[in-house]
């Protein structure tokens, strides 16, 4: 989640496949997005979207603060 306007937030799609083409991939740490399996995953951080909040079914975790920076950096 980026930002949240109303009852609409601002979201960057997570994804295990890895794309070095796509400008704004930032790996995440192995098992961060609660995947049991420790597996890689990645934002995608160059086309955020807005969804509704009832859309969220639950949280995935916390995101360390200097990732968050560099979240922040690309999408600000």
């Amino acid at each position: 989640m980026l930002s949240v306007h109303r009852r609409r937030i601002t979201v960057v799609k997570i994804t295990s496949r890895y794309r070095d083409e796509r400008a704004g991939v930032i790996p995440l740490p192995p098992g961060s997005v609660g995947d049991t399996r420790g597996r890689a995953s990645f934002l995608e951080t160059d086309e955020p979207c807005v969804v509704p909040v009832g859309d969220f079914r639950r949280r995935v975790g916390v995101v360390d603060p200097v990732l968050w920076d560099q979240v922040r950096h690309l999408t600000g």
